[in-house]
């Protein structure tokens, strides 16, 4: 079988990679599965059932911003610290993080460690279905765990608030990628959660996450995701912001981006979980 993915330790790995170091003492593999409501489906009763040999679960809600009202904002050093050592993950460890989507999910703690300065952070190209489909073994078995301590040197400028993104909307010089689909985008379909208000930031240009994925749930290459950055009208030349409805599948656009060699963007963490809450910042509908 030959490899979809140029295998990468800091962005990508493909289910081959991953199985081939299987057995490495360092390596440490997270399950990071969320999904929407109307999805339907448990994460954790999912991983119960059957994970990658040695997985842990990372429960993206709960590795989180207690703190803030919106959902799973990115956690204070401290709290971040606390949950890997807890998990058995620290200094020296390669990280695999994957879904049960394929890709969806995963790229958030990709995103989460790279903000927390961790570097050796790869998504599984194509998550668990993929590697379900290629013939690798599940497990229902719990890994054991010891604690691991892990140094943290968070590098503020993978993230933007809401002022940040609104100076940058008012000023054109950043490129704002929206990761939702287009219906959201546009303003056409309701958001999700109540009282949010639809359409997008003034500028953005819209870049459905999907759209960066083949059939299987793995990523583009490189030259095919900047086709389709391209063909959004993104400028690719500006610093980039991405964003999305919670700063979930933004991070996908940023683990994109990432891909094509743009080291420049920073993800809005509020996303439009905070922008379509507030009545007195701008939005845009239809098309950019």
């Amino acid at each position: 079988m030959t490899p979809t993915t140029s295998d990468d330790p800091k962005t990508l790995v493909s289910t081959q990679w991953l199985a081939a170091h299987l057995k490495d003492p360092d390596l440490r593999i997270f399950d990071a599965s969320w999904y929407l409501p109307d999805m339907g489906r448990d994460q954790k009763a999912e991983f119960a059932a059957a994970h990658i040999p040695g997985a842990r679960f990372f429960d993206i809600d709960d590795v989180s911003d207690a703190r803030s009202e919106l959902p799973h904002m990115a956690p204070p050093v401290e709290k971040f610290m606390s949950r890997m050592r807890a998990m058995g993950v620290g200094d020296g460890h390669q990280v695999v993080v994957y879904d049960g989507m394929g890709i969806f999910s995963a790229a958030r703690v990709w995103w989460l460690f790279r903000l927390m300065g961790q570097k050796n952070i790869a998504v599984l190209d194509g998550g668990l279905p993929k590697w379900v489909t290629d013939g690798h073994k599940i497990t229902a078995a719990a890994p054991t765990i010891r604690d691991r301590h892990m140094t943290v040197k968070m590098e503020p400028q993978r993230v933007r608030d809401v002022t940040d993104v609104a100076r940058a909307a008012k000023l054109g010089d950043h490129s704002i990628i929206d990761a939702r689909a287009p219906g959201r985008f546009k303003g056409e379909q309701p958001e999700p959660r109540e009282g949010m208000r639809s359409g997008h930031i003034p500028g953005s240009r819209n870049v459905f996450y999907q759209d960066l994925l083949n059939a299987d749930g793995t990523m583009k290459p490189p030259a095919a995701l900047r086709t389709v950055f391209n063909d959004a009208g993104v400028d690719l030349q500006k610093p980039a912001i991405t964003t999305c409805g919670s700063g979930v599948t933004a991070a996908i656009l940023s683990l994109a981006l990432e891909r094509i060699g743009k080291t420049d963007h920073a993800l809005y963490d509020g996303s439009w979980s905070e922008w379509g809450m507030y009545a007195d910042l701008p939005i845009a509908t239809g098309a950019a």
